[in-house]
């Protein structure tokens, strides 16, 4: 471990111990440096990469503050990360994977404390993507925008940012799916049709089945259409 690594450490112990709440100003630069034994470039340094990763926020002309340390924020740089895996199609299966392991469990849950008024934003969704089955772009935003409803049904915001970092780089796969696959576009939407009914009936085993079915075929086509796409170079 580096030393900027070990003076990161420091400062999280801080917060994790709540020696530095949330919202907390941390000392001046000088004393936090004397306060843990570190040389102020080295507190500099650690201050930095806390701030990149969201952890602290440095206010010009006020200090360092401890943010409010929320998932959405903590998180939020998940998306930006995913979207570097640019032409990884290893990468993209992997992310592919991790939404099927994640997403049908998400559902599920869903399916537990979705409300009236959240039940009827999907549907406002899916009648959407029925209107847009043409319009392949239009069509995958209202697809996501149907599974970012489904899971903010969960009330779970740490499970909701990090299916959204995940979906942002998948979404560019189902547009792709559907650009080269012509019968796409009604499967999906049966898909999504069996998802809502499954929610409908708040059946948590009936709902987790209908996700899983929608991802799993997204992502077997994905694998096929890559291994004939290596095949052919």
């Amino acid at each position: 471990m580096s030393l900027t690594d070990k003076a990161i450490e420091q400062i999280r112990e801080l917060i994790q111990t709540g020696a530095l709440p949330p919202g907390s100003k941390l000392p001046p630069e000088p004393e936090l440096a004397a306060q843990l034994g570190l040389s102020r470039n080295l507190a500099r340094e650690a201050v930095k990469a806390l701030a990149v990763a969201r952890v602290l926020e440095v206010r010009r002309g006020d200090g360092t503050y401890v943010t409010s340390l929320q998932p959405s924020l903590l998180f939020g740089s998940l998306g930006g990360a995913v979207e570097l895996l640019q032409g990884d199609s290893g990468a993209l299966l992997d992310l592919m994977e991790v939404r099927r392991l994640l997403e049908p469990a998400a559902t599920a849950l869903a399916a537990t404390r979705i409300s009236d008024e959240q039940l009827a934003q999907v549907k406002r969704h899916l009648d959407a993507m029925r209107d847009a089955r043409d319009d392949v772009e239009a069509l995958n935003a209202h697809d996501a925008a149907f599974h970012h409803a489904v899971v903010s049904a969960t009330g779970n915001e740490s499970l909701l940012t990090l299916l959204e970092g995940v979906s942002g780089r998948t979404l560019r796969a189902r547009i792709w799916r559907g650009l080269v696959d012509s019968r796409a576009a009604g499967r999906t939407l049966e898909e999504h049709e069996a998802i809502f009914a499954a929610l409908s009936a708040r059946d948590a085993f009936l709902s987790q089945a209908a996700a899983l079915l929608h991802v799993s075929n997204t992502e077997r086509w994905l694998r096929e259409h890559l291994v004939a796409k290596r095949e052919t170079h």
